[in-house]
Order: structure tokens, then C-alpha cells, then sequence
């Protein structure tokens, strides 16, 4: 019975020290600056000790920023949001010491693009030769 223990505490700390560990993180964001009353989702990438990726959220990683609150991935910019940049800190909860921060810019000028309606891409869709 103790050499059935032993054999299976000996497994079990093989599997626990070849897991990987997340030797450090990177911003991946999808724009260039911060967008005014919306969600502007922060993707936080770690890289693993064997050179893979795997995407991380708020059960991995502390947000942190200058101003504006997180709610998941997610940093919301009220409309009415004033300053011109800011600062987003993102800490790994496993292992503080690493962390990544960077300072963003928000969007100044509105979106004047007018994007069609629903209506207007199916009429488009129905002219269209297949």
C-alpha cells in the first residue's frame, strides 16, 4: 500500500513540475487607440515556458489602468471621457513579478463612417450575382 502511495505522489509531482508555466505576457490589442463610450477589449496573451501561446483573462491576470474601470477584458470609456491617453497595467495573479503596461491613446476624432443598414445589405446581397 505505501510503495502504491509513494508510486502515485512520484506521478503526480512529475505531472505538476512538467506543466507549463507562463514565462511572460503580452498586449495583443485589435487597435491602435481606445474607443470613447464602449467596450475596448485588452487581449492578454502569455507565452509558456515550451514557446506556445495561450490567451488569459481575469483568472490569470490583475487589470489594472490610469483611469476607467475594467469589467473582465473589457476597459469601458464613457462617452464623455476627457483625457487623452491611458495607462493599462496587467499583473500574472500565479506570479506577480511578471506584469506588462502600456500607455494607450484614446480615440479624439467621432467615427463618421455611416455603416449600412440591414436593409440596405440585403437589397445588396439580392442584386448579387453568384
Amino acid at each position: 500500500m505505501k510503495k502504491s502511495l509513494l508510486g502515485l505522489a512520484l506521478i503526480l509531482l512529475t505531472v505538476v513540475l512538467k506543466a507549463q508555466k507562463i514565462d511572460s505576457i503580452f498586449f495583443h490589442l485589435y487597435t491602435d487607440s481606445l474607443k470613447k463610450g464602449t467596450y475596448n477589449y485588452i487581449n492578454v496573451d502569455g507565452r509558456l515556458s515550451n514557446g506556445t501561446w495561450k490567451p488569459l483573462n481575469t483568472k490569470d491576470v490583475e487589470f489594472t489602468s490610469s483611469a476607467c474601470k475594467f469589467s473582465g477584458n473589457d476597459l469601458i470609456v464613457p462617452a464623455s471621457f476627457k483625457e487623452e491617453k491611458i495607462t493599462i497595467k496587467a499583473v500574472l495573479k500565479t506570479n506577480p513579478a511578471v506584469s506588462i503596461e502600456r500607455t494607450v491613446w484614446v480615440k479624439r476624432n467621432p467615427d463618421t463612417e455611416i455603416l449600412p443598414t440591414e436593409e440596405e445589405l440585403r437589397a445588396k446581397n439580392k442584386t448579387r450575382i453568384y
